[in-house]
């Protein structure tokens, strides 16, 4: 067991108002609740946060509200999503300046089956372009968006070179024969689930946690999954019925379901809100899960 595991970050969603304006009194609530429910951490601009939807000055705006509304630094992570390296660069130059835990990290998405050395050279150019404030960087592993993976000898090139800056690695490939891989061969830093049907059988081999969508609803029973590496087959039977829709908008339908604001609902394109036959069935599921674990 790690001495000090990274935890349970909720990739937050970004609530958004009735004229499509990013809500931050309602996400500084809701990021206080999964504080308060179990999470050492919350995780900004991620893909269930609708990062690559969300505007350079939104960014800014968003964390102005979040260190102005008391979330701590060592409380939040953001996410960066961006082609160009200098963009990059200048985005994680400002979450770190504001004293963040760390940056998630994903690879340059536009151009397909590129190299691994020219990903590599790009993150080289990101990392190297923080100079002495290179710190805190996660990777971030999600090839069923970027369709690009990070081989796990990608990561150890970049461990090698920039050594303790590169604090984790977030996997969200959903190929448990990939995490087991990388479990094996970096122990050395903070190995995050993404997929939470994975998250105990991560954690049994050594994974210190996750960055995860379902925390927005569920933070107490993952920050237990998390401390136990028990599975919870009704969590992964949830989640299986997540992915049948689109998952950004899904998991706002079940934050709407829970919290009662249908406002939750609304998601920016080019996403649409999971039609009523989907929230239909999300919502009694959700339900009947809390209902089990009461009883």
């Amino acid at each position: 067991m790690h001495p000090n595991p990274f935890g349970l970050s909720a990739a937050l969603t970004t609530p958004f108002d009735a004229v499509g304006r990013c809500a931050t009194d309602v996400a500084i609530a809701h990021a206080r609740r999964c504080l308060r429910d179990g999470c050492s951490s919350v995780t900004l601009f991620g893909t269930t946060g609708e990062g690559s939807s969300i505007s350079a000055p939104e960014r800014t705006a968003i964390l102005d509200a979040f260190e102005a509304g008391g979330i701590r630094g060592d409380q939040l992570v953001a996410c960066v999503m961006a082609n160009a390296a200098g963009d990059a660069v200048a985005q994680s130059a400002e979450i770190l300046a504001r004293g963040a835990r760390g940056v998630l990290l994903a690879p340059p998405s536009y151009f397909k089956n590129v190299s691994e050395a020219g990903v590599l050279a790009w993150f080289r150019e990101v990392i190297g372009g923080l100079g002495a404030e290179a710190r805190g960087i996660i990777l971030y592993n999600i090839p069923s968006v970027t369709a690009v993976e990070l081989p796990v000898s990608l990561i150890s090139a970049l461990r090698a070179e920039f050594g303790p800056a590169i604090v984790g690695v977030k996997d969200s490939s959903g190929n448990w024969s990939y995490t087991e891989r990388l479990l094996a061969g970096h122990r050395d830093i903070a190995i995050l689930i993404g997929d939470e049907r994975s998250l105990a059988a991560g954690v049994r081999l050594g994974a210190q946690g996750a960055i995860s969508g379902m925390a927005n609803v569920l933070p107490q029973r993952l920050s237990a999954l998390i401390r136990d590496g028990r599975d919870n087959p009704t969590i992964s039977e949830l989640v299986e019925v997540v992915l049948k829709y689109p998952v950004t908008p899904a998991v706002k339908a079940l934050v709407a379901h829970r919290s009662g604001d249908e406002g939750w609902t609304r998601v920016r394109a080019p996403l649409v809100s999971t039609p009523a036959e989907g929230r239909a069935r999300l919502g009694p599921m959700i339900d009947r899960f809390f209902a089990a674990a009461a009883a």
